[in-house]
């Protein structure tokens, strides 16, 4: 490994994805991972300690999520992000790029979009996937990307994923430090504004627009 090379931390909930990405990255010289975790809040907090160049950010995963995982490592000013996805849907590639992020993949992208976008983004560019960026292009072109998240603050948002993801308002309170009233506040104007009457709504449109996996249990808290 070369001395100069690019520190890489890897955050995803699946053991499997990570030893896969991992094995891609280290075929390279100038490419070093350091470390790798299992959840937003572990991913947050390696990155606090290892300070690698660049943090490889599955979007979804348990917790508080990748999104305000994202948020809480790119408040350290030097870690750059790049966010992992399998589905392209909905607002969160727009949002996490409008938040910092300095890229976006899917991971299904080759390998060798994946090492060349490490670099790219250690150098300051952003980077775009080929699937990511037409995506993206046929949504400013046609309006198809319109959802009913599009108008939720950036913490309306991760309180709407966290919501349908299952977890009730006082595990929110905790996870994002926010008081019980402040979580029963954004749960109305999320409610309001994606025109749910329930969490069951919320949680087939979140699936819809790509703000969970399809895999969330649909029933109330």
């Amino acid at each position: 490994m070369v001395s100069t090379a690019i520190r890489v931390l890897l955050v995803d909930d699946h053991a499997l994805v990570r030893t896969g990405i991992r094995k891609i990255l280290d075929a390279v010289p100038d490419i070093e991972v350091v470390g790798e975790a299992a959840s937003g809040e572990e991913g947050a907090e390696a990155a606090r300690k290892l300070n690698p160049d660049i943090v490889l950010m599955d979007k979804h995963m348990p917790g508080i999520g990748g999104v305000e995982a994202t948020r809480r490592v790119l408040t350290l000013r030097g870690p750059k992000v790049i966010c992992l996805t399998v589905d392209m849907v909905g607002p969160l590639p727009r949002r996490m790029l409008e938040m910092g992020a300095m890229g976006f993949l899917t991971k299904s992208c080759a390998p060798e979009e994946m090492i060349e976008a490490v670099r790219k983004v250690h150098a300051g560019e952003r980077v775009l996937g080929q699937k990511i960026a037409q995506r993206l292009a046929e949504q400013a072109l046609d309006d198809s990307g319109d959802t009913p998240f599009d108008s939720l603050s950036a913490r309306e948002l991760q309180v709407a994923i966290m919501l349908a993801g299952g977890h009730s308002s006082q595990q929110i309170s905790t996870l994002l430090s926010l008081s019980p009233k402040t979580v029963s506040t954004y749960r109305a104007r999320i409610f309001q504004k994606a025109d749910c009457e329930t969490v069951v709504d919320l949680v087939r449109k979140a699936i819809q627009f790509g703000l969970i996996e399809s895999d969330t249990k649909l029933q109330e808290p």
